[in-house]
């Protein structure tokens, strides 16, 4: 925002430049006109409830090796994790499934329209600076309508160029290697390329042969230990993207590139893991940003994306028909995002995308399925001292052609949301929150248009999402418990018209159908304090409570109406311990989920007992220079638990890891 200070000055008085550099005035008699300053910067973000974020230092401290190992300590949410190194990794926020959960890169979505699944396990942290969690929607009038559309986002923040030491470049390599064969180096560079400019690459490759033992229990006879096989990863990722400043603004463009080939472990029953189901993907998105305070009180927002995605699955176990399918997706996306400022406590947002999304598949009377998506949003922010507040109404509309068979409809949608949040004593920083939301999310192209499965007559899955809680925070500067912070949300969520697969003529003919309806209560709890105990030695620590009941209300007919969803825990809780002595750094780390079903019936046989894990890392510190050594020692699953995240799709037990990082 550009800014016009004017000041007159009486005595000793500071002389405010636009370098923030203070001077003092010798001849204290004198009044004196300064010149002008002008100030460029971009307005600021405001966001009314602040999701939960981990990022930085916090990140490095956890050794995830994906995305998904990081978010899994973030309150109500659950991570499906289909067995290890080489597993599918999805996320289910609040019960409400993985198809309600979007996932921004960089500020963009990541689509995926054949089945809504974003993988997280294709997504370092060695390349990551932030990553965030919002329950509803990130609460600010300024961003593309895409960020309103989804139950629940998770928003993933590359790291973006900086420069200290007067330096004009950043490189940094990392070395990983430990269990399951792991070998991953990266490099990261960063390069000033002008005042205004800069420029970020970053390489990857992974490769783990994925074998580890496990423990299953036969069929009426005892447990055996065996080799978990099939689960190896071969994946290299690059991403280049460029970052520029100007008067008022910024933008960045990012090219990103991801190549695998996978084994998928599969199940295990009866005895019989030896899989050899191989998958292959091919990534690539190019997206631009491009953000602009053009006058005073308005700002636009522009976002671009191209993204091309080829998946190959190949399934050859001799007891069953050879499958080999190719799938190609290709999405075109762009939006143009406003704000104006009608008072300085008062915004205004508007908002308009659109997307295009297409696939081609080798299956056998395939759709080739295209979709036009056009989404609107109109928004206003009310910020006072003491209040905030956000309503926003969202409008969508949708059309589908397809080259053979029949097209779903149009469809058209209007859905509002509200988030409030009050302060009720002046001088203390505790905050009432809430937040109203309406939305939905439209059947994937497998739902509708899979071969013999799909079903183009599909009504979308709405969500109804009331949340209640309070937020508190006391910084102690000086004191040796520095800060404390306390959250708690309450929160009922509806599903109606859940997309579930019925038989039909057969057992072996299935069609999606909208049956389900699930009502879920939860309690979400947030702590974590610091301590400063000496000038070298500092604590932290933090920790979160999910309390869910998720029932299935479909039909009273059911055997389970009125039971626990399959796999979502009512209990459930992560908590994560660091002490930093100067070079050194010790960090703990524990997940625990409680009891859970495997089926929709809650009976005896498909019960799944809790488990936990506990990992446990120390980091030194090594400077020589201008260099910096980081060396890192991991210890995961130290207690080496034996257990499912998903049935017969057993996790490893006690692994290492060793971790080489130097910066020059």
């Amino acid at each position: 925002m550009k800014s016009l200070w004017k000041i007159r000055c009486t005595g000793a008085c500071l002389l405010l430049a636009g370098s923030a550099a203070a001077q003092e005035i010798p001849d204290s008699n004198r009044v004196r006109d300064l010149r002008e300053v002008r100030i460029f910067a971009p307005r600021p973000v405001r966001e009314i409830s602040p999701g939960q974020t981990l990022q930085g230092a916090q990140l490095q401290r956890l050794g995830a090796q994906s995305v998904a190992d990081a978010i899994r300590y973030f309150s109500g949410l659950q991570i499906k994790d289909y067995g290890g190194v080489g597993g599918l990794k999805t996320v289910d926020v609040r019960g409400m499934g993985t198809n309600h959960t979007a996932v921004f890169y960089d500020g963009i979505q990541l689509g995926n329209a054949q089945n809504g699944q974003i993988d997280l396990g294709k997504f370092s942290m060695d390349n990551m600076q932030a990553v965030s969690l919002y329950n509803g929607q990130k609460s600010n009038t300024f961003q593309p309508a895409k960020d309103y559309s989804a139950s629940a986002a998770i928003y993933l923040t590359p790291l973006r160029p900086e420069f200290r030491d007067g330096k004009n470049y950043l490189l940094k390599g990392i070395v990983k290697t430990g269990s399951f064969s792991l070998l991953n180096p990266a490099v990261l560079y960063h390069q000033k390329l002008g005042k205004r400019t800069a420029l970020s690459l970053n390489t990857e490759y992974v490769y783990a042969g994925g074998q580890y033992k496990f423990r299953y229990r036969k069929v009426n006879g005892y447990d055996t230990t065996a080799m978990r096989k099939n689960g190896d990863v071969n994946a290299f990722r690059a991403e280049a993207s460029l970052h520029g400043s100007m008067p008022s603004g910024d933008w960045s463009t990012r090219v990103y590139f991801y190549d695998s080939e996978r084994g998928l472990p599969g199940f295990v029953v009866n005895g019989v893991f030896g899989h050899t189901d191989r998958q292959w993907d091919r990534n690539f998105f190019w997206q631009g940003q491009f953000r602009k305070d053009i006058a005073k009180r308005y700002s636009v927002l522009v976002n671009a994306k191209y993204a091309n995605d080829y998946t190959r699955y190949v399934a050859s176990d001799p007891t069953w028909l050879l499958i080999d399918n190719t799938y190609r997706q290709q999405e075109a996306y762009v939006s143009v995002a406003q704000q104006y400022t009608i008072k300085p406590w008062w915004t205004a947002g508007l908002s308009a995308d659109y997307q295009y999304n297409l696939l081609n598949a080798s299956l056998k009377n395939f759709s080739y399925p295209r979709r036009h998506t056009v989404l609107g949003a109109l928004s206003s922010s009310v910020t006072l001292p003491r209040f905030n507040a956000q309503a926003a109404l969202l409008a969508t509309l949708m059309n589908e052609s397809v080259r053979l068979n029949s097209a779903s409809g149009p469809k058209r949608e209007l859905t509002p949301s509200l988030v409030l949040s009050w302060q009720p004593v002046k001088n203390e920083d505790f905050r009432l929150r809430g937040f109203y939301k309406n939305i939905f999310r439209m059947p994937t192209f497998n739902d509708l248009y899979y071969t013999e499965i799909g079903n183009s007559r599909l009504d979308p899955e709405y969500t109804i999402q009331y949340d209640a809680g309070f937020t508190w925070n006391r910084p102690r500067p000086g004191k040796v418990l520095e800060n404390i912070f306390l959250e708690a949300d309450a929160y009922y969520n509806e599903v109606t018209g859940k997309i579930v697969a019925m038989p039909t003529v057969s057992q072996f003919r299935w069609t999606m159908v909208n049956l389900g309806f699930v009502k879920i209560h939860g309690l979400d709890v947030r702590a974590g304090a610091t301590a400063l105990i000496c000038n070298q030695v500092r604590i932290a620590a933090r920790m979160s409570y999910t309390f869910q009941q998720a029932r299935d209300w479909t039909d009273p007919q059911d055997s389970f109406y009125g039971d626990q969803i399959v796999y979502l825990p009512r209990h459930a809780g992560s908590l994560i311990a660091s002490l930093d002595y100067g070079d050194w750094g010790l960090n703990y780390s524990q997940l625990y989920t409680g009891e859970r079903y495997n089926a929709k019936r809650n009976i005896p046989e498909n019960y799944m007992q809790p488990w936990y894990t506990s990992d446990l890392s120390l980091r030194r510190v090594v400077r020589v220079r201008k260099t910096e050594v980081t060396l890192t020692a991991q210890v995961n699953n130290l207690f080496n638990q034996f257990y499912d995240v998903v049935i017969s799709y057993p996790m490893p037990g006690r692994n290492y890891k060793a971790v080489l990082a130097v910066q020059l």
